[in-house]
């Protein structure tokens, strides 16, 4: 039974999504017909991607390696202790996220920005975020991590308040400035992204209000290819029962002649 929805997962989300309303519903049928009503429901509730969501699933689902990679860096960057380390570690991020764009788009011709900034967003969050990397090859949208915190990708410690020994304030290593200045950059950051979270909450309830409307398309659909069924089968007793009343026309002619 599983297998048959991790079958109907790996179909749906690597092929092109403009196909994917069809196979959805030839899958439902599918497992229905199979014996397996439980299955062909959760087939037919799976959420259609978006074009920059599929081309992520696309990229993980045709390359193992992929998952792998990004979960290493991620677990790397919430382990990491001193500055230094996160520095090299947020470089080598830039670099995996860079590659794993160009690699994922590479099949597209001349991919929008707006498509590239969502499969970059979506590759970032997967590394900040164990439970957007968990869901990897099945994405129903972009994803963007909104914070930083115990899992995010850089945490900055508050400087030590000064002893009694040592009043006047030492000058700040460059490091630490820079630090600081990151931290205040990645404030105004959270503030934008939490904007962006709300209408991350409104494209959701957006795109349920589409596939309930699927739904109901293909219920009208299904209405109406049964009223053209029945309206030709109307037509052809119409033509019969004109040919038989021309027919007893002719007749009662004929005989009154």
């Amino acid at each position: 039974m599983e297998d048959l929805l991790e079958d109907a997962k790996a179909e749906l989300y690597e092929a092109d999504p403009d196909g994917f309303t069809t196979r959805r519903q030839e899958l439902a049928d599918g497992a229905r017909e199979a014996g397996q009503p439980a299955v062909a429901k959760q087939i037919a509730a799976l959420r259609k991607p978006t074009r920059s969501a599929w081309v992520v699933n696309r990229l993980v689902r045709s390359d193992p390696e992929v998952r792998a990679r990004l979960d290493a860096l991620g677990a790397d960057l919430r382990e990491a202790a001193d500055g230094a380390r996160l520095r090299e570690l947020t470089t080598a991020r830039s670099r995996l996220v860079d590659e794993l764009t160009r690699a994922a788009l590479a099949s597209l011709p001349a991919p929008p920005a707006a498509l590239r900034e969502e499969v970059t967003a979506t590759l970032d969050a997967a590394i900040a975020d164990p439970e957007v990397a968990g869901r990897l090859g099945s994405l129903a949208r972009a994803e963007k991590y909104a914070g930083f915190g115990t899992t995010g990708l850089i945490s900055f410690a508050a400087p030590a308040a000064p002893t009694e020994s040592a009043p006047v304030k030492e000058p700040k290593d460059p490091a630490e400035a820079a630090a600081e200045r990151e931290a205040r950059r990645q404030q105004k950051i959270n503030d934008a992204e939490r904007g962006l979270a709300e209408a991350e909450r409104t494209l959701q309830a957006a795109l349920a209000t589409e596939h309930d409307l699927e739904d109901a398309v293909r219920g009208l659909e299904s209405q109406l290819a049964d009223a053209r069924q029945r309206l030709a089968e109307a037509r052809r007793q119409s033509y019969r029962a004109e040919s038989r009343q021309q027919r007893a026309t002719r007749e009662l002619d004929r005989l009154r002649e």
